[in-house]
């Protein structure tokens, strides 16, 4: 699969977000990476940032939080495009939860792990 392919299908699964829920989202970029740090290689994705439940009236001028997509791991444990597809989607909402304030259990219980 191709880096624009694999974009793509980021872009794919943020539009598939509810338009009630895409709205709340604030000050956060999504983006594509290749790998992960070395010291997690098989990361799929990372949400760096404040979130939404954690910002306060101090909370102004700051640089966007980052959601990142990781290509490398995903593409190896995936071996067919569907299977590309549903992990994308699966790490893309469970990367936005985190800009929601949901932490990793509760998005694992929810099925978004």
């Amino acid at each position: 699969m191709t880096r624009d392919e694999f974009e793509a299908l980021v872009g794919d699964a943020l539009d598939r977000i509810p338009g009630e829920l895409a709205k709340l989202m604030d000050n956060v970029a999504v983006f594509v990476e290749d790998e992960p740090a070395p010291e997690d290689p098989e990361l799929l994705g990372l949400y760096e940032g404040t979130p939404l439940t954690e910002r306060g009236e101090w909370y102004a001028g700051v640089l966007p939080d980052r959601i990142t997509v990781y290509m490398g791991p995903t593409l190896r444990i995936c071996e067919t495009r569907e299977q590309v597809v549903e992990e994308v989607s699966t790490t893309v909402v469970h990367e936005v939860g985190h800009h929601f304030g949901i932490g990793d259990e509760r998005l694992h219980q929810l099925g978004w792990g």
